[in-house]
């Protein structure tokens, strides 16, 4: 394993954020009910150093977060490589208008499908993922892995 080291992380980044974009941002997100682990696939979109996807503020999910913002992500893997990206981190739900409005137009897929009255529709929030650890490896973890840690 390599430590991803401060100088290192907008190029680590960049390159998350193309292995992500080759699993055409479909993730497992596992969020924490009481004592309980809970995954769902959601799609996610990285903007910088920030990982972004939208739901509903009344989705169980949602209430998950706000109860204990702790999430892991894992992205899909496909062949050949199999390019592993894991994501620790804190969930911020983001309900003020000019933040909606901004991921809206940053999310590389069409959110008016679940939400056809536009940034502003009250069933839409907007969630960041602040990382704490971001892995990136292949071969599920077992080649060229590199880790970034906040802190």
């Amino acid at each position: 394993m390599t430590r991803v080291e401060e100088s290192d992380r907008a190029d680590f980044l960049a390159a998350v954020d193309q292995a992500a974009r080759a699993s055409q941002g479909w993730m497992a997100l596992a969020t924490v009910a009481g004592q309980e682990a809970r995954v769902r696939i959601v799609h996610g979109t990285w903007e910088g150093d920030s990982l972004w996807f939208a739901t509903s503020p009344d989705s169980p999910k949602a209430a998950q977060m706000r109860a204990n913002p702790s999430v892991d992500i894992q992205f899909q893997v496909a062949p050949p490589d199999f390019v592993h990206v894991l994501v620790r981190g804190r969930a911020e739900l983001c309900s003020d208008d000019e933040t909606r409005k901004r991921v809206w137009d940053v999310m590389d897929y069409d959110l008016s499908a679940f939400w056809p009255g536009g940034p502003t529709d009250p069933g839409y929030v907007a969630v960041r993922v602040v990382p704490t650890r971001i892995e990136l490896s292949k071969m599920f973890g077992s080649q060229d892995k590199r880790v970034w840690r906040s802190g």
